[in-house]
């Protein structure tokens, strides 16, 4: 199997980085809206009904924060590029070109990666000071949960914009996937306090498996099992979106 070509990648991603660096649009919503987001839900958490369920403020808003970052940064800005280079002609140029398929995709995708890991590291720090939570003690639990997301919902986000017909539709595809994380994967509201049945389908969602990981790490109260299930959850998701890359991708403008 033929090795990838991390020059030609990181001049891709140099060029894509550029172009990010003029859309004011794009760079609001990778950096100031998981801050926002994750602000909002800091002065809407109720206190009493996270007692009840034995959390703290703390333990809910940084795997959220996390999962903003996630979200907004990642899969919406890998949606975005994806879909407006290839209605720009970009990533056919580039096809046929000496770039491998997962060249091209991995180096548009690396600036919203590497923005979306920057994002993770201080909005965790920030909520581990403002909650004064300390040091997690299960950091290893919380790396493998980022690692997971991220390499998910990169590839999420290729699959989202290979069903894409245009930058503008790109705000509407993307909503499924973002309202079912805000809602159901604990981003916002953690699964202790939904119905059992409803917080069990909730677990299958893509990204709580990386919200409950990154907690789990916090807190240190996982079990061997939770955490392996888990890691299935995400890894059977990645395997999925691969897939769907693979299989449905276009590489040019979807008429």
């Amino acid at each position: 199997m033929p090795t990838l070509n991390t020059r030609r990648m990181a001049a891709l991603a140099r060029a894509e980085l550029t172009l990010l660096g003029r859309s004011k649009a794009s760079l609001f919503t990778m950096l100031v809206l998981p801050v926002t987001m994750t602000f909002v839900f800091s002065t809407t958490t109720d206190q009493e009904t996270l007692d009840k369920a034995g959390l703290t403020a703390g333990a809910v808003l940084l795997p959220g924060a996390i999962g903003f970052g996630l979200l907004f940064a990642l899969y919406n800005g890998v949606t975005g590029v994806l879909v407006v280079r290839r209605e720009q002609l970009v990533l056919k140029r580039l096809r046929t070109g000496e770039a491998r398929d997962v060249e091209i995709l991995a180096g548009a995708s690396l600036p919203s990666l590497i923005i979306a890991l920057v994002q993770c590291v201080l909005l965790a720090a920030g909520c581990a000071v403002v909650f004064d939570m300390g040091l997690p003690p299960a950091p290893l639990l919380v790396v493998v949960g980022v690692v997971l997301g991220v390499v998910m919902l990169a590839a999420l986000g290729a699959a989202t914009a290979g069903v894409t017909k245009s930058a503008e539709a790109a705000q509407l595809t993307i909503l499924p996937m973002m309202l079912l994380s805000i809602a159901g994967s604990g981003v916002a509201v953690p699964l202790e306090v939904f119905p059992d049945t409803l917080a069990s389908v909730c677990e299958l969602l893509p990204l709580t498996p990386v919200v409950e990981l990154v907690r789990g790490g916090w807190t240190g109260t996982m079990s061997g099992a939770d955490v392996l299930g888990h890691v299935l959850t995400a890894v059977a998701w990645t395997v999925l979106a691969v897939f769907a890359v693979r299989r449905w991708f276009r590489w040019e403008p979807r008429r």
